[in-house]
């Protein structure tokens, strides 16, 4: 990894953490991502990478935007994927390095799962759904899907400012649990 990713990525946790939240919030409660938010994200990443990436990386990230951009048009016309989803995907794009593109596969992956299911759990819950009566994802069939988005982006900016603890999910507590689940089956 390049000695700048962990400072860029650091600041842009910094800056951009609190509007992930924000965004996952938004599409818990109405199923919409304001078009504001995903321009503020991406105006984020055009001053503020400027200062923390080298120019070269931080021009090329662009690439990643406009990538990205095409292919939520694409499923937005194909599969139904949400306009709101699309957007923030790609202005999410940016501050991915192409490098990390199979690792925020597989983290997006895991959120997607971790969120439908735990999102479905919770809204079967009486009194989860009491304090938060005016949350329309409760009651639409289809699935917040900024929550996931925003948990691959935040994980991804913590994993890469710091990534002694990546290391340390990868290399210690998976392959304890592993250990712990597989070996004592056989």
């Amino acid at each position: 990894m390049p000695d700048h990713q962990e400072t860029a990525s650091l600041v842009f946790l910094i800056l951009a953490g609190p509007l992930a939240f924000f965004i996952a919030w938004s599409d818990l409660r109405t199923m919409k991502i304001p078009t504001w938010s995903t321009d503020l994200l991406l105006g984020i990443f055009a001053v503020a990478g400027l200062f923390v990436l080298p120019f070269d990386v931080w021009a090329w990230r662009w690439l990643n935007f406009v990538v990205v951009f095409l292919i939520a048009i694409i499923l937005f016309y194909t599969v139904r994927f949400g306009a709101g989803d699309g957007k923030y995907a790609a202005s999410m794009a940016p501050f991915i390095d192409p490098a990390h593109v199979i690792v925020v596969v597989y983290l997006y992956s895991a959120f997607l799962l971790a969120a439908f299911f735990t999102h479905r759990a919770m809204r079967a819950v009486p009194s989860v759904r009491r304090m938060t009566p005016e949350w329309t994802s409760w009651t639409r069939k289809d699935f917040p899907m900024g929550l996931a988005i925003s948990g691959t982006f935040l994980s991804y900016l913590f994993f890469t400012a710091f990534p002694a603890a990546y290391d340390a999910l990868m290399f210690d507590f998976f392959p304890a649990v592993y250990e712990a689940i597989f070996r004592r089956s056989m």
